[in-house]
């Protein structure tokens, strides 16, 4: 087992022993266009899926750790991520925020987390500029930087991908994020391409590849369709595990998914105390909790 991979359940320390791990956090993704949320496969034919202030809600009460919001056309398009968004996610929202999408200059940053942000997520800009990373992280703290790779499987490994999974870069996704958290990165948000929609399970290579290359949490996104498929990406590497259309479509709820996860040998943190386990999301559709 490589340097810093998982045996069972427990992470390599400095010692070379097994360190316990901290129960693995469920994270709902809100992937917003014109102040909406929609999901696509691959980011592509992207559909409405709701409100994402009352999604946000909806998975806090079902017992959600965190929430994150990517605004996927700001970069593309040349603008920042929505403020207005942020603010009303903000304002139905108790648990950790994550944003993402189209920070380029520390005051984009800045903005966003004055809007109720508790961490920005930096993709292209960062490569563009690594040093963005280390500014960012002197100015508010590693805690609030993350950095999000988008990564495509090929011949030899994964590149790294650009502006909402568009372009690819002359970047070794691995390595790209060993540098990345020597700049400044506290976290890292880890999202196969090839996965993204496909309902086909995290991409658990990729991920244990960057597991043995950096000893910040790892948050894994791409693929998820079941709770199997996240204890997998656990096993894999993961401190955290993201999905969008499991819970948008009504097929689990958080709550579901982390009384799965415990039947599977993995801790989830416990819901949220006003957690219902009931979907209000996909035009009311209950999750499963099996």
């Amino acid at each position: 087992m490589p340097a810093g991979a998982r045996a069972g359940f427990g992470r390599a320390d400095a010692s070379g022993g097994v360190a316990p791990m901290l129960p693995v956090r469920i994270i709902p993704c809100l992937d917003v266009r014109d102040g909406r949320v929609v999901k696509g496969v691959r980011f592509r034919g992207l559909e409405d899926q709701g409100d994402p202030a009352a999604l946000a809600l909806a998975y806090e009460e079902q017992g959600a750790d965190e929430v994150v919001v990517l605004d996927v056309t700001a970069t593309p398009e040349g603008r920042g991520t929505r403020l207005d968004t942020v603010a009303a996610v903000r304002a139905r929202l108790s648990v950790p925020l994550t944003v993402g999408g189209g920070i380029g200059e520390i005051e984009d940053a800045a903005a966003l987390l004055e809007a109720g942000a508790d961490k920005v997520a930096v993709n292209t800009a960062a490569l563009r500029r690594p040093s963005l990373l280390t500014d960012l992280a002197a100015r508010f703290g590693s805690q609030c930087v993350v950095v999000s790779i988008d990564a495509l499987g090929g011949e030899g490994g994964y590149e790294v991908v650009v502006r909402s999974g568009t372009r690819p870069v002359a970047r070794d996704a691995v390595g790209w994020a060993g540098e990345a958290v020597e700049r400044g990165a506290g976290e890292i948000l880890l999202t196969s391409i090839d996965r993204d929609g496909t309902r086909s399970g995290y991409e658990l290579t990729l991920l244990g590849a960057v597991r043995s290359a950096v000893r910040v949490p790892i948050v894994a996104s791409g693929g998820a369709d079941s709770p199997e498929h996240m204890a997998d990406a656990v096993r894999a590497g993961a401190d955290a595990v993201l999905a969008a259309s499991i819970f948008h479509q009504g097929n689990w709820t958080v709550e579901g998914v982390k009384a799965a996860l415990e039947r599977l040998g993995v801790s989830a943190r416990p819901a949220y105390s006003g957690a219902r386990g009931i979907a209000r999301v996909a035009g009311g559709v209950g999750g499963r909790t099996p």
